[in-house]
């Protein structure tokens, strides 16, 4: 089995080194950054299966570097905080990281965390492999969108769409049946603040015309009056 590489971004050199030491000796090769800087230099040039992230440290912490780090990235973070109740509103608030182990830990603590996050990870790389063919093609009744040539075809006739329409198309049909509000659609597509979903109204509108035989009995994109938009899953 091929050795998992982890990156420890840690300002204080005693637990960084200590980590590493111990890491080491349970088969991990580590790399070491003192802040979030340097951590994401390790990133770029360097393979990297999980990181295990200080929350405070200067120059850049924790939470902007796995910000950043997510951008390109989905590997394993687990986060070393001094206080439980800061990582828990940071977890809260999503930042990216998948684990968070409290000051001061003991070395068993963090390899049992290390160790389930990089299977969990492992497991979902081989299912992404398992499913990618398949995932990239997504069939609702006669609509089909193929993500690899970003194509839909409705009854085997290709459609144009422009890129947004498309956008909001793919995020429907890729959980049919599911209710999306304005809102989310805007935030998801756009990935802005809602402010005007007018705007998402008049796209609807238009991928209704362009997919539906007749778009004022729609097959497959069906507003939820009040509620949102979904595409109606196909028996």
């Amino acid at each position: 089995m091929e050795m998992n590489h982890v990156l420890v971004v840690e300002d204080d050199k005693e637990i960084r080194e200590g980590v590493e030491i111990y890491l080491k000796s349970q088969g991990y090769q580590v790399y070491q950054a003192a802040d979030g800087v340097e951590g994401l230099k390790v990133i770029e040039k360097e393979e990297i299966h999980l990181a295990i992230v200080d929350v405070m440290m200067p120059r850049m912490d924790g939470i902007q570097m796995t910000i950043k780090l997510r951008e390109k990235y989905d590997f394993p973070v687990i986060f070393l905080s001094a206080k439980s109740e800061e990582v828990d509103k940071i977890m809260g608030l999503n930042m990216g990281a998948d684990d968070y182990v409290t000051k001061p830990f003991t070395p068993m603590e963090l390899l049992a965390r290390v160790n389930s996050q990089l299977r969990r990870y492992r497991r979902f790389m081989e299912k992404l492999d398992r499913h990618e063919k398949e995932e990239h093609i997504h069939t609702i009744g006669g609509l089909e969108i193929n993500e690899d040539t970003v194509e839909v075809t409705v009854d085997g006739e290709l459609v144009k769409l422009t890129p947004t329409e498309y956008k909001i198309l793919l995020l429907l049909v890729k959980n049919p049946g599911r209710i999306y509000s304005a809102d989310e659609i805007y935030e998801r597509v756009w990935n802005e603040r809602a402010i005007n979903t007018d705007t998402v109204m008049v796209h609807v509108r238009k991928i209704r015309e362009k997919i539906e035989i007749n778009p004022k009995e729609p097959k497959y994109l069906k507003v939820v009056w009040g509620v949102g938009y979904k595409i109606e899953k196909q028996a």
